[in-house]
């Protein structure tokens, strides 16, 4: 019994502290408020945002972080983060791979690796301690929200818990991060890519010319925050009938392909629309862990080999003396 209030109290602790630590950026907005109108109007609301951010320090004890995004919601950007995270896990047996889910309106990595109803710990220095499974560390607003309940924040709040989920977490080491980032290239893409060095943008996709105009905004953008983007993932790319076998492009054909041409990107990789994927995610099973040997997990695999080798050579930005 001790034990349980023992851990019930941790996680109450936890809650408050970081619900206490999101209510400083309302005085931030006045600050920033107060800034645009000492600029004469010159600055955009945005622009002062971007002036007080700080400065790009890397995570503690994390080498590499890549983020997984899309212009566009509903193409599968949470399934590939979480396969591509397990993926470089499968490729590369050495490395230390976490995920944090940085999509604070739908958070969806909870359910996917199976951690729904799980709360983090504080570690004796007072941060928060990933939660673990299939050997990835995750962090997730899931996990500190009750998983029906819904997240009514200003863009200044998003901001404010994007960067506690960075830099108040015990995430090193890693050798991996990847950041499942919300659609759009709104306040969250924004404060990610000027608050740490990001190794490279993964950009997800379908085939159809609606999404792949939302695809090329999102790469642009990260272009234009000097964030390398690493390529684009063409999702649901062929439906495989399970009863016959034909091949029907339902989403249309090879349009992400045509898109990364005409940008000078490459094309990572093709995965197929198949319910194995989405019943697996639902389950909390990814494809990659609960069928490796499937068509499907080794489409992840082969996507996870082809972002390790076009990301750049990692260089300690403090270099020992």
């Amino acid at each position: 019994m001790g034990k349980q209030l023992s851990v019930c109290s941790s996680q109450c602790l936890l809650q408050i502290r970081l619900l206490f630590r999101l209510k400083r950026c309302f005085s931030q907005h006045l600050v920033l408020q107060q800034q645009a109108g000492r600029d004469g109007g010159n600055s955009t609301p945005g622009q002062a945002a971007v002036k007080a951010l700080p400065k790009k320090w890397p995570i503690a004890g994390v080498k590499q972080v890549i983020l997984v995004a899309s212009g566009k919601g509903g193409v599968g950007k949470s399934t590939t983060a979480v396969n591509l995270a397990l993926g470089i896990g499968a490729v590369k047996r050495s490395a230390s791979v976490g995920l944090l889910d940085a999509d604070v309106y739908g958070p969806s990595i909870p359910r996917m690796m199976n951690l729904s109803g799980k709360q983090p710990e504080l570690t004796k220095n007072n941060l928060i301690k990933p939660l673990q499974n299939f050997g990835i560390s995750c962090m997730s607003m899931g996990f500190l929200v009750d998983e029906k309940a819904p997240i009514v924040w200003r863009g200044l709040m998003v901001m404010s818990a994007i960067q506690r989920l960075v830099r108040q977490v015990a995430w090193g080491p890693l050798d991996y991060l990847i950041v499942d980032m919300p659609p759009g290239t709104g306040d969250a893409q924004l404060s990610m890519s000027q608050l740490i060095p990001i190794s490279g943008a993964v950009i997800v996709s379908t085939p159809q010319d609606i999404a792949l105009l939302d695809a090329r905004k999102g790469a642009e953008m990260f272009k234009k925050v000097d964030v390398p983007v690493l390529g684009i993932v063409q999702n649901m790319s062929v439906f495989h009938c399970p009863n016959c076998g034909h091949q029907s492009h339902i989403f249309g054909h090879d349009g992400a392909t045509a898109t990364a041409n005409d940008m000078g990107l490459d094309i990572l990789g093709d995965i197929p629309l198949h319910i194995s994927i989405r019943e697996s995610s639902d389950n909390g099973r990814p494809i990659t862990v609960s069928d490796p040997s499937s068509p499907q997990a080794v489409a992840y695999r082969q996507l996870a080999q082809k972002v390790l080798e076009k990301l750049p050579e990692y260089k300690d930005p403090i270099p020992p003396s």
